[in-house]
């Protein structure tokens, strides 16, 4: 039993990135911080070459701050957020080029769902109530129990702690970080796999390739989602390969 007084039960906690990896929402989440920041700041198309790739919301708003010269208090930094929910949330149902679920996303985690040994949560760089907004859309939100977002961390690599600690919250016992596997497209979901000593399956659903992704060093690479028992095969072997004291979790 946990702190919380749920019984707990032994699981391997699955991470799942969102944008590149589950789904692309159509470019609603840079048309909604587009039209937010041009409303309040006066500036046109102000994420317009800001990198987004595995990073975090507060990280592509503070870049695009600094690209225009601005310096903004925090409850500025408040309102713009709020709007950009509620532009993301009518944008999120314009059509977009590449709009939808990544392939084999909906059979894989309806597949994980049957499993009692494995838990899906979410580690994302999207702010909580974007990611929401975005997985409600595409009717996923419901298979993840819990998540880490961008509001909890400006870095990546500060994200898996938080979404472990979160599902032991939901009475899930992850007893060691080989038990944590970070699903993502791009270097920093296979970067911030590593610094949490979790393994990492790569996917090249995104802007990267598989043989830019193999150049990282994850523990695996495919192609896409679309085979789930390959999926749910790297997760057991790669699982058991996997031991050592340094591989604890607190």
């Amino acid at each position: 039993m946990n702190h919380t007084g749920v019984v707990a039960r032994t699981s391997t906690l699955i991470l799942f990135d969102i944008d590149g990896t589950l789904l692309l929402s159509g470019g609603a989440g840079k048309r909604a911080l587009n039209r937010a920041f041009h409303e309040l700041f006066g500036v046109v198309d102000g994420f317009d070459g800001v990198p987004v790739a595995g990073r975090t919301d507060r990280l592509i708003f503070d870049d695009a701050l600094s690209r225009a010269r601005l310096t903004v208090k925090c409850e500025l930094r408040d309102r713009f957020y709020r709007r950009y929910y509620e532009l993301l949330e009518q944008e999120i149902v314009s059509p977009g080029p590449r709009k939808g679920l990544m392939p084999g996303v909906r059979a894989l985690l309806d597949d994980l769902e049957t499993r009692a040994d494995l838990t899906c949560a979410l580690l994302t760089g999207n702010f909580a109530r974007a990611a929401r907004i975005k997985l409600e859309h595409f009717d996923i939100w419901r298979y993840f129990v819990c998540g880490a977002y961008g509001d909890d961390a400006p870095h990546r690599d500060a994200l898996v702690p938080v979404a472990v600690d979160r599902a032991r919250q939901q009475g899930i016992s992850v007893q060691l970080a080989t038990h944590v596997v970070v699903v993502g497209d791009t270097p920093l979901d296979i970067q911030c796999a590593k610094a949490a000593g979790a393994r990492s399956v790569a996917v090249a659903t995104g802007s990267f390739d598989e043989a830019s992704l193999k150049a990282h060093s994850p523990d695996s690479v495919l192609p896409d989602l679309t085979d789930p028992r390959l999926f749910l095969d790297l997760l057991s072997t790669d699982g058991e390969a996997a031991t050592g004291e340094e591989d604890e979790l607190s």
